[in-house]
């Protein structure tokens, strides 16, 4: 069976973006997993190892970020179950 993969679009300034995909990382428990997605949405700087080099974004050059799909468990005052309007 494939693993889930997971999916990141930074969206930058300039309307550029960068697509990122990875498998389930880290702890199942949902409260370190929380704590986890807490802590990178705290901090100035996302970085990954992708294909054998260390990715760095800095955040402030970032509109924003969508995450896909949602982690099951998220820290205590992100909305849920929101619809974009149009």
């Amino acid at each position: 069976m494939e693993p889930v993969l997971r999916h990141a679009t930074f969206y930058f300034p300039d309307n550029s973006n960068i697509r990122l995909t990875w498998p389930r990382q880290g702890s199942k428990d949902p409260q370190i997993f929380a704590s986890q997605v807490k802590k990178s949405l705290e901090s100035d700087k996302f970085m990954a190892e992708v294909e054998g080099q260390l990715l760095m974004i800095p955040m402030r050059n970032v509109k924003y970020v969508v995450i896909s799909p949602a982690p099951e468990s998220l820290p205590q005052g992100i909305v849920r179950n929101a619809r974009m309007a149009t």
